[in-house]
């Protein structure tokens, strides 16, 4: 099938806002290229030692936020969408210009691995695409992650700090993943220990690839991926441990049903927060019955861990 490829400039602190508003234009998928996450390989910390720097090089200097449509009509009125952004989130955006081509699938496939390198996340957990090899250390958990047109390679703030905050929160019980894009989180909880995981994504495309991710890991007898909308239809569930790694605006509309699908004392980890909208997710979970007792900040982001009382 071939797609029309979109990409949209932009700024760091705008590229997951751009990505939300395209998925909800009607990408199929969306990949966020962005030279900040990228640790500067001449300056190693251990954790990224395959990174090319003839890779960096190539880079694009902005932002870019590249999506994938099936039909024209799809890219109707997204112009309009993209410049209202700034006036609805009261930021600065960037250029926030607008590219398109079409792309064959296949090439498409091929072209993103440019970008997607193995690396650590926490102490132990190391993300890795099956096409890369990484010499794993003692101690090493290793998640095979392709993330295909779907969020979440984990090398953005947002879907790190989840994976950190996993690693140092969870002490066992059942896992819900609410918006679980390419799975990694769902499946960095299963190396972590847990066996009753439930991924749960809105988008079609995301929950195919979670699916063959946890297959890829040969984790499907612990993790059951379902395709829905947040929690909506979810009266069989009730887990120890909920994870959300999704914007502000969603964390408000999760926030109190959730509630009723985690057992008392259940640990929510969210993340997809900026800063400088931290207190109102805090507002909202107080109001909602949680109880905030760790948080992570990194570049413009923030995450949250709370437990339900």
């Amino acid at each position: 099938m071939d797609w029309i490829e979109v990409t949209v400039s932009t700024v760091s602190e705008g590229a997951d806002i751009v990505s939300e508003a395209l998925m909800r234009q009607g990408a199929v998928g969306t990949q966020i290229i962005d030279r900040a996450d990228v640790p500067d390989p001449d300056k190693p910390n251990g954790y990224w030692e395959l990174i090319d720097r003839k890779m960096l090089d190539e880079m694009p200097e902005d932002v870019q936020v590249k999506a994938w449509f099936a039909s024209v009509e799809d890219l109707r009125g997204l112009d309009k969408c993209l410049q209202e952004l700034p006036a609805i989130t009261g930021m600065d955006l960037g250029t926030l210009k607008i590219s398109s081509e079409g792309v064959k699938e296949q090439d498409w496939a091929e072209n993103w691995k440019q970008y997607y390198k193995p690396f650590r996340a926490g102490k132990h957990l190391v993300i890795k695409p099956s096409w890369e090899n990484w010499d794993a250390q003692p101690g090493d958990l290793i998640i095979e992650l392709d993330p295909g047109m779907a969020f979440g390679t984990g090398t953005h703030e947002t879907t790190a700090m989840c994976v950190e905050m996993i690693e140092k929160h969870y002490a066992g019980g059942s896992v819900l993943d609410v918006g679980t894009g390419s799975g990694i989180l769902a499946i960095a909880a299963a190396r972590l220990g847990a066996d009753n995981i439930l991924g749960v994504d809105i988008d079609e495309m995301a929950v195919r690839v979670a699916i063959e991710n946890v297959e890829k890991n040969g984790l499907s007898d612990k993790i059951e991926i379902r395709e829905g909308d947040l929690v909506a239809g979810l009266d069989d569930v009730k887990c120890d441990f909920a994870v959300a790694n999704i914007l502000a605006d969603v964390i408000f509309l999760l926030a109190g049903p959730l509630k009723a699908h985690l057992k008392p004392g259940a640990l929510f980890v969210c993340s997809g927060i900026l800063a400088e909208r931290e207190q109102e997710v805090r507002d909202v979970l107080g109001k909602n019955g949680y109880t905030i007792f760790d948080r992570l900040q990194k570049g413009d982001w923030v995450a949250l861990a709370a437990r339900a009382e």
